[in-house]
This record gives structure tokens, sequence and C-alpha cells, in this order.
């Protein structure tokens, strides 16, 4: 089989090199194509373009497979927790049991923020999005580090160091930014927790009144983390290569990240099951209604949180985080009516043909949303949970970037549509 491809344009025939990833995903390689031919590709959205060449995620849609640096997500999630993941996805390999050790200490040794940032947080209006104030206070972190302000890499050799500051300090933003926006006095991380059980208690405890943390929920919620560790080339995480690419520092080019993430089509889709849910529910349907409008195109009632862009099959963290969901609602003993509604709808499209036929299945959305829910985390808050879960798949994708010798500042190109040459009109003569 022949590893190149024939292009013609203008009757001069091309030769370009292919590409054949691990997986035996193939490609054409077009990155000489303007060059060589004074032609350029369009692909509106890259839907069809490798913007990298990446060792982190493997993705296979139509299979539903998802694995991390080649381990598969059904074994990380029954065997491991979100902070080995993270070590794993970010430095390649499995920690050893010292390795995992120093890392932990890290995350503790650095949970704490700066103490003047809390003028930082008092500075943001009652009920702003905490989307915003995360993003706004990962920059502003930096402010507060010579080594960040005065970024180059391969001459800081301070990298685990930032990488657990920005791991850990995000929880610890995260956690203030939410009691910011309902004007609730901050909560301190305590040593002797660990990560997402850290999380929890600066989420939801009182002054001499610690929230209580059962192994379910605190299990549930590591879970959604690890699930959401990193996900290839989507919408945030190109855009975290994007902005490193510029040499960039690191947490400059994860805070572009959180903002990516808050568009509704990203990082909000968990927010918009819920919104489905409630809409439901004041309209006095159990669901049954609605599951009739969703399978009428002219009714413009869609289904949230079922199918996928990427899984043509089924989503192969749903089928994990639905057991944790089963588990934390049974443990729970919640009665709520969206809960019971969500159930309904999944009930049924798993069994209507229309849906199976479909293959619209539920997905991650879907019952994380259900299960932040349970647990009492709001809506504004979800997406923020999505940016802890995705922060080491970024650091990960932003250290490719860093380690790439070849690596170059991104520009895409474009095909320009406006005015051919124009001049100016002075302003008493323009109509």
């Amino acid at each position: 089989m022949s590893n190149t491809a024939k292009l013609e344009l203008d009757g001069i025939a091309y030769t370009l090199p292919t590409l054949t990833g691990s997986e035996n995903e193939k490609a054409v390689d077009v990155s000489a194509l303007r060059a060589t031919t004074g032609y350029i590709t369009i692909d509106d959205g890259y839907g069809n373009t490798g913007s990298c060449t990446s060792n982190i995620t493997f993705i296979d849609g139509d299979q539903g497979i998802l694995r991390y640096r080649g381990i598969p997500i059904e074994e990380l999630a029954e065997k491991s927790n979100f902070i080995e993941t993270a070590y794993l996805i970010i430095y390649g390999t499995l920690p050893t049991q010292p390795q995992l050790k120093v890392f932990s200490d890290l995350l503790t040794d650095y949970q704490y923020l700066h103490e003047d940032m809390k003028y930082h947080f008092e500075g943001f209006p009652s009920g702003a999005h905490p989307m915003a104030i995360l993003s706004s206070m990962i920059n502003a972190a930096s402010c507060f580090d010579e080594g960040l302000m005065n970024w180059k890499w391969g001459k800081n050799k301070l990298f685990d160091i930032y990488v657990a500051k920005l791991i850990s300090q995000v929880r610890t933003i995260a956690a203030y930014s939410y009691r910011k926006s309902k004007g609730l006095p901050l909560i301190y991380p305590k040593q002797n927790y660990k990560y997402t059980a850290n999380f929890l208690h600066m989420l939801f405890s009182m002054p001499y009144e610690d929230f209580d943390l059962k192994p379910e929920v605190v299990k549930a919620l590591d879970l959604i983390f690890l699930l959401h560790a990193d996900h290839e080339q989507n919408c945030s995480t190109s855009t975290v290569r994007m902005v490193a690419s510029s040499q960039a520092n690191l947490f400059a080019s994860c805070a572009a990240g959180v903002c990516a993430l808050w568009g509704p089509l990203h990082g909000g889709a968990n927010q918009a099951v819920l919104e489905m849910l409630a809409d439901i529910h004041n309209s006095g349907d159990d669901g049954s209604k609605f599951i009739t409008a969703a399978k009428d195109k002219n009714s413009g009632k869609k289904l949230m949180g079922f199918g996928h862009r990427v899984y043509k099959n089924h989503d192969p963290r749903a089928k994990i985080i639905k057991r944790a969901c089963d588990d934390v609602l049974s443990k729970l003993h919640i009665t709520d009516p969206l809960l019971d509604i969500a159930k309904k709808l999944e009930e049924t499209a798993l069994k209507d043909p229309y849906f199976v036929e479909r293959k619209l299945y539920p997905n991650v959305d879907f019952y994380s949303g259900i299960i932040m829910r349970a647990i009492g985390i709001p809506m504004e808050m979800f997406t923020v949970i999505f940016a802890i879960g995705r922060m080491p798949g970024w650091i990960a994708n932003y250290k490719e970037i860093m380690e790439e010798p070849k690596s170059r500042i991104y520009r895409p190109r474009q095909i320009y549509t406006g005015k051919t040459t124009n001049h100016y009109i002075p302003m008493g003569e323009r109509k």
C-alpha cells in the first residue's frame, strides 16, 4: 500500500505524505501544501483536521473506546482515582508509591491561595458566574508568582511545582468562587483531607460546622473528575494548545481553556440536562409528553444528554457513571421530582426503538448532571466541576507543546471573502 497521496491542482500532480497513528488512524499531511501549491485546505470547524500528534488520549467513537495513555477508561474507573489518573495523564506512566506520595504531598502543600487574593474575590459582584471568577482568578494567581510572571520554558525547573499548584489551587479557587457568588464565608482547605473530599469541604462546610463527607458522594464526584480528565482535541483543549504555542505560561493557557469550556456547546451540556428536566417539571409533565415531542423533528424539543458528537455507538463513560449514579441515588434516599423525570427519560430512551435505532443513549453529561444535582451542587457550578476534572488533560497537552522541539506558534489560514481594494471616504461624502 502506498504511503503517499496524490493531489492534482491546475493540471499539476503533487505527492503528499501520509501518517498512520499507533491505533491505525490515517492522515494526509498537508503541512507543506501552501508552500508547494499556493493552496490551503478549508475545513470549517476543523472536523477533518488533525492539529497535532499526541501521546495522551485515544478515542474510537465508532467502537465506544476511550483510553488514557493506552489504559481503558473502564480499568481506571474501577481501580484508580482522580489524582493517580492525573499523574498518569500528565507524566505518561502510572506512578510508583513514592512518586504518588510526592505528588499528593505537593498538592497538599500548594492548596492554599496567597492571602491577598481574597481582595480580588471581594472585587467581584455578588451573583457573578463562578466560571468568570475561576478564569480570572487562575490568571490572577500567576501575578503572585515571579516564576509565572517571567515564564520561560526550559529555564524554569519548577514545572512539577506549578502542576501541583494549578491542580490543587483550581479546586480552592472554584470553591471560593461559589462561596463568593452566594455571599458565604470562605472555607480554608484541610491538611488531612484528600483532594475531592477537601473540595466538598470547602464548598459546603460552614464555620465550626464541617460538611458530612459521605463516602459514596466523595467517590462519585472523584469519578466525575476522573472521567472528564481528558478527551482528546476538543474545543477547550485545542484552545489551551493554541495559547501555549505562543509560549504563554501554564496558568494563562489553562485559564483560556476555562473560557472555552464555559460555552454552552461545550462544558454546559450537563447544565442543559438539568434545565431540560426543570422545564419538563414546570410544564406538569412526567417526561412522557416530552419524549413524544422529542421524536417529532418539528416540535422544537431536543433530548439533552443523549447521544454524543464523538461516540457513534455509546459513550463508555456513561456506562461507568450510571452505576455511580444509581448508587448515590439509592444511598442518599433523595426525593426529587427532577430526578424522577430523569429516570423516566432514561428508562424510556433505553427501550424505545426510536432512540435505540439512532443510538441516542444517555451520555456522561446526563448522569453527571443527575449526580451533581443529588449531591447538592448548584447548576452554575456544573461547568466549574468539569474544569477541575479537565485540568490534568490541559496540563498534559501544554506539556506536549512545550516539549516538542519543532513546535511553533499556531497560525491558521483563511480564505478572504470580503471586498477587494476599497478606499477611505471622507465623512461628508458618505451616504
